[in-house]
């Protein structure tokens, strides 16, 4: 296996990593969001815990042909991930941090996408732009949701 083939299976991990890491606290604050706009960011919430849900499957599937195997459990992949700090308690507090997470995922999706390309993996460059396109679509919402 080439270094590059070996970068851009560490690139697949992390991005496959932090997506688990934005699905368990985006699937938290569905659960725990109180407030004036509960309704809205309930159903927010439930809509994008959805969507890194099923991304998680495809991206260790893409981990899987590759060559490599994709971490089968939960310590494995949240040692793949950023640390998450305190929770947050009020509505305002989550939408910050999931801003901050969506952020630092597409940071992780922009590496990923250049090291697949220097692998010659256009297959998973395809995907983890389409992953990035969302990952932007949602910064924007919720960034103008908070002005």
């Amino acid at each position: 296996m080439t270094t590059a083939s070996q970068k851009n299976i560490a690139a697949l991990n992390a991005v496959l990593g932090e997506t688990f890491r934005l699905y368990v606290q985006t699937h938290g604050y569905h659960w725990n969001v109180e407030g004036p706009n509960f309704r809205q960011l309930h159903v927010l919430f439930e809509e994008q815990y959805q969507n890194l849900w099923g991304a998680l499957d495809e991206i260790a599937e893409r981990i899987r042909t590759q060559g490599a195997y994709a971490p089968g459990s939960v310590a494995d992949l949240m040692a793949l991930a950023a640390p998450e700090d305190t929770p947050a308690q009020s509505s305002g507090e989550m939408m910050t941090k999931l801003i901050a997470g969506h952020e630092a995922l597409a940071d992780t999706l922009r590496g990923a996408i250049e090291a697949s390309g220097n692998a010659g993996d256009e297959v998973s460059a395809g995907i983890l732009t389409d992953r990035l396109e969302y990952h932007e679509k949602e910064l924007w919402m919720m960034k103008a949701s908070m002005r």
